[in-house]
């Protein structure tokens, strides 16, 4: 792809593209690709913001000599088993997409998914140990099923290669924890960042300056270099209420992706699932099921129904009390935990999940 073949982004307010090109941004991240030896692994989850950083580190990989080409680019997915089965197809497809376009262009990109050890997945947790569903103050998913991966993964290239460069979809302005995050993590004199956690990361955010219209009018005139079309991205969004995603997650910093358009079905960290309400009302009515089973596990976060269904002493045989002496309840009842794995394989039986 030449210059010459790219449209010319006209900058909306307050935009990164007021004072900068399309060009600056591929400068940019060629100057950083090419500054070390050190890999870079990207964290897509398929909605706009890491879809955007993927193609923009595309983009401005192809713009270089194929002898330039020094170092791999991982492209990571985390796949928690209990996705949004549209969000599975869609990130599925690109992934192969991606994979299939590597080869075809002679890229140095490889993507792949990362996912819970068996033991750390949501079932065997919420239906083998019993975990209560998760919630704000006991969100015991994230780091089982998401960050684990994810750091797996990283630690194996850092262990393979001395260093890697973690990019992500990450932006100022959604929230003023993430900024505050971005900020606190910043290297004096570096354009990277220190990982929360792990040692011999760094982070890298191409696509930090833009705004959610900035990441819309780059994947509506930039066309995909993989093949995928950006319009069907559109069109998912739409089909949902809100114009979050959720992005992979790296550390505990991230808020809960319960309300975004790209979460897991059986989250409960929110009060409702607007997004799957949504799909359902326009026009994906098969996941009604799905819908139901969450709002159920919702449920069991009133006091009352607690008490009913979870037992008072913990996994190890402890019993924890509040300050006034009442016990704080601990995992589901076995009896509860059967009838969930019951409505579980019904549903699966009759909708053929």
């Amino acid at each position: 792809m030449n210059d010459s073949d790219l449209p010319i982004i006209e900058p909306p307010p307050k935009s990164y593209f007021t004072s900068n090109t399309t060009d600056d941004l591929y400068a940019h991240i060629q100057k950083l690709y090419l500054a070390d030896s050190r890999p870079w692994v990207i964290g897509y989850s398929g909605g706009k913001d890491s879809t955007a950083t993927v193609q923009a580190v595309w983009i401005a990989i192809s713009k270089l000599n194929k002898s330039q080409h020094h170092k791999q680019v991982f492209v990571i997915s985390s796949d928690t088993y209990v996705e949004t089965p549209v969000i599975v197809d869609h990130i599925t497809n690109n992934l192969n997409q991606i994979n299939v376009a590597a080869v075809e262009q002679g890229m140095p990109f490889s993507a792949q998914k990362v996912s819970p050890k068996t033991e750390d997945t949501f079932w065997v947790c919420l239906l083998g140990k019993g975990y209560p569903a998760p919630t704000t103050r006991f969100r015991w998913c994230t780091d089982r099923m998401k960050i684990r991966p994810a750091d797996t993964f990283i630690l194996d290239r850092v262990a393979e290669f001395g260093s890697v460069v973690m990019i992500l979809g990450a932006r100022r302005g959604e929230s003023g924890t993430r900024d505050q995050v971005l900020s606190a993590r910043e290297i004096e004199g570096s354009e990277f960042r220190r990982h929360a956690t792990l040692p011999n990361a760094y982070v890298y955010a191409p696509i930090e300056m833009f705004s959610a219209d900035d990441v819309w009018t780059y994947l509506g005139q930039i066309e995909c270099p993989w093949g995928a079309d950006n319009a069907v991205l559109l069109g998912m969004y739409r089909m949902a209420s809100s114009d979050g995603e959720c992005p992979l997650v790296v550390d505990t910093s991230t808020p809960s992706c319960g309300n975004s358009r790209f979460g897991c079905w059986v989250c409960t960290v929110v009060e409702s699932d607007s997004s799957m309400e949504s799909m359902v009302d326009n026009g994906e009515e098969w996941m009604e099921p799905l819908l139901e089973f969450r709002n159920e596990l919702a449920s069991h976060r009133d006091p009352s129904k607690k008490r009913e269904l979870r037992e008072i002493k913990r996994r190890n045989g402890r019993v924890f009390r509040k300050a006034d002496g009442t016990p704080i309840p601990g995992p589901y009842k076995f009896k509860q935990r059967k009838k969930m794995l019951t409505q579980l394989l019904k549903l699966q039986k009759k909708k053929g999940f």
